[in-house]
């Protein structure tokens, strides 16, 4: 596969990533399990400004995006965060940004020569 095909597949594999960072709540729910490691539902839920119910929904999501993953302690369900996925997309972002650092030098040669 060429390596422009292999980067735009790896672009494409992050977009579940985005979308679920795309909501206000689960970023504050990523940025929270990043700084202090593996929390517990209730401990998320404790100042989060949505119910406990509404803060699993979200911790599902994360899930699903390969974001968090959750483990039975006793009783309580302890979540903590998958950094790979983060990795990935922060690596899909600079490829992007490299490309708009191109076009903008082609842009500037292109407006100088003329």
């Amino acid at each position: 596969m060429p390596r422009s095909s292999r980067a735009e597949a790896a672009l494409y594999g992050t977009a579940p990533v985005f979308a679920a960072l795309g909501d206000q709540t689960r970023l504050h729910l990523i940025a929270r399990l990043g700084r202090e490691g593996p929390l517990s539902i209730s401990r998320l839920s404790d100042d989060a400004d949505v119910t406990r119910q509404a803060v699993t929904k979200h911790l599902r999501v994360l899930a699903g995006a390969g974001l968090a993953q959750c483990r039975r302690r006793g009783r309580e369900q302890v979540w903590h965060l998958k950094e790979a996925p983060i990795e990935e997309a922060r690596r899909s972002l600079e490829r992007i940004s490299q490309c708009w650092d191109q076009a903008l030098e082609r842009l500037k040669a292109s407006v100088e020569n003329s």
